[in-house]
């Protein structure tokens, strides 16, 4: 299992993870289905899920995930789409409280998921996968700025290059 996960990490690191189109935070889908494989295989792979277990565990976790997300997005949007007509401490006060409700709304989700969750997968393997959620996701963001570090350090090297050419033909 740990070549799968090699495997995919080499590939996701292999692909470009932004969009081709230069847009800036936008993650193409290719890519986004590579980092989910990726994510797979790592999670499952820590949690030393067996195929039965697996097989249970990840719908579960994908609902759980999507429905977690929708909660993440709401606040998102509320943030980017003030209501223009109040002024914008009581939005910031609004956006608190909304905060806070949607944590609350988030614990409620875990809890209920993890119940359902405990019936596929022992408890040890249940408290190791928010360790490995967050090593996914620390990997990940390391690559990410790998991965700009590399391209930026292109992008110099190559007007050092075009800046010799500039010189060279004056």
């Amino acid at each position: 299992m740990k070549k799968i996960v090699n495997i995919f990490l080499m590939v996701w690191v292999a692909l470009p993870v932004w969009a081709q189109d230069g847009d800036v935070g936008k993650i193409d889908p290719k890519a986004q289905e590579k980092i989910r494989a990726a994510r797979i295989a790592f999670i499952t792979d820590r949690l030393g899920l067996t195929p039965e277990e697996a097989e249970r565990f990840w719908p579960i976790y994908r609902e759980f995930s999507n429905k977690r997300l929708e909660l993440t997005q709401q606040f998102e949007q509320a943030k980017r789409n003030p209501d223009s007509k109040k002024p914008k401490e009581e939005h910031e006060r609004e956006l608190v409280e909304l905060g806070f409700k949607l944590k609350q709304q988030e614990l409620d989700l875990e809890k209920e998921y993890s119940t359902r969750i405990l019936n596929v997968i022992p408890a040890q393997k249940l408290m190791a996968l928010r360790t490995a959620e967050d090593d996914f996701r620390r990997l990940l963001m390391q690559q990410i700025q790998q991965r700009q570090l590399q391209e930026q350090r292109k992008r110099e090297a190559q007007e050092r290059n075009e800046q010799r050419l500039r010189q060279r033909n004056n």
